[in-house]
């Protein structure tokens, strides 16, 4: 048990990203029954390189993709130093798995999954997290979703889930929508163990105060390696037995093209605010496999206003709003009197 990193931890967090990236394809390629990942191994010329794998045109899924990466250079981006100066002027090294599947079936919620870790000099941090949008909602998914993440971070810290859960609904937030990209998960980042768990910008958001209710962390390495292992163990049972649920359920083109609507959403996402979009183009990443998490079909409306009271509407006004969906009685006694529970 150390503080500092291991002198293998490169390879080690490398290896275990690899394995997790072997896990979750072949669980995909199971349950879907027909599709199977492509594999492009690339390098980058600055230093490093990956393998992206991506499922087409499956009995389940219509698009997914699963990235590995392992890069390394000499300048850190901007992104980085203004987070955490102190690396500035030091060799860097990044290693992350990554994952959008996106389903056929509007039924099905797209879901993403990131795991990673850096070093440059006297910084490392491990982050990461996954989290699930669904078109039509379903309180039932959304709990098991939640409470397998849940479980995984318990088993590290049983504070962490406390700091993990609103940090994830402050991140995937399209400030210029207003809305939540859906109905979040966990999401961490720069966690070395030193300080409060949380460190985002908002400090006046409910992650920060939760985080100072908490108090400062006291992992070590050795924790944070196990809290990644856990949580990306932690995928697929959280999210198969929904697929396996609600794959069968028959959809007419409404539905569909409400699906392709809120993609919209989801592009505007990955490509105004997400931080790992940033990071990978500025630091001359695989272009292909940085917008690897782009839907292939999407749909824009202008104006668009779902009917009073339908599941559409019930989705834009409910679920894509921050809630306690584990705990919330009166959320419950809602979803089960507007048929949305299960």
């Amino acid at each position: 048990m150390f503080k500092e990193p291991p002198k293998n931890s490169r390879e080690k967090t490398k290896n275990l990203l690899l394995t997790l990236q072997d896990k979750v394809c072949s669980g995909l390629e199971n349950i879907d029954g027909k599709g199977k990942f492509i594999e492009e191994s690339w390098l980058r010329q600055e230093g490093g390189g990956g393998k992206s794998r991506v499922l087409k045109n499956g009995s389940i899924f219509e698009q997914a993709g699963v990235n590995f990466s392992e890069v390394h250079g000499k300048e850190l981006p901007q992104s980085i130093i203004s987070q955490r100066p102190e690396a500035k002027g030091h060799e860097w090294f990044a290693t992350g798995t990554s994952m959008v599947l996106h389903p056929k079936n509007p039924y099905i919620p797209t879901v993403h999954l990131n795991y990673r870790y850096f070093e440059a000099g006297p910084v490392w941090w491990f982050g990461g997290g996954a989290d699930l949008t669904p078109f039509y909602p379903y309180l039932s998914d959304v709990r098991n979703f939640h409470q397998e993440h849940k479980k995984a971070c318990e088993k590290v810290d049983k504070d962490l889930h406390k700091v993990f859960k609103p940090w994830c609904d402050e991140y995937f937030f399209l400030k210029h929508r207003n809305e939540s990209r859906g109905i979040g998960g966990i999401f961490y980042d720069y966690q070395d163990g030193s300080g409060n768990i949380y460190r985002g910008n908002n400090q006046n958001g409910e992650a920060s105060k939760a985080s100072q209710t908490v108090g400062k962390s006291s992992l070590n390495w050795d924790n944070l390696f196990s809290l990644a292992e856990n949580c990306g163990q932690a995928f697929l049972p959280s999210y198969l037995p929904i697929v396996e649920k609600r794959a069968s359920q028959t959809f007419t083109s409404k539905e569909r093209e409400f699906q392709l609507y809120r993609r919209g959403r989801y592009v505007e996402f990955n490509l105004v605010w997400d931080r790992g979009t940033i990071f990978g183009l500025q630091t001359n990443g695989r272009t292909e496999s940085i917008l690897m998490s782009l839907p292939p079909l999407a749909r824009w409306e202008y104006g668009y206003k779902a009917q009073k009271d339908s599941r559409e509407e019930l989705l834009t006004s409910i679920f894509t709003k921050p809630h306690d969906w584990l705990n919330d009685t009166d959320l419950e006694k809602f979803c089960i009197e507007n048929n949305i529970f299960d």
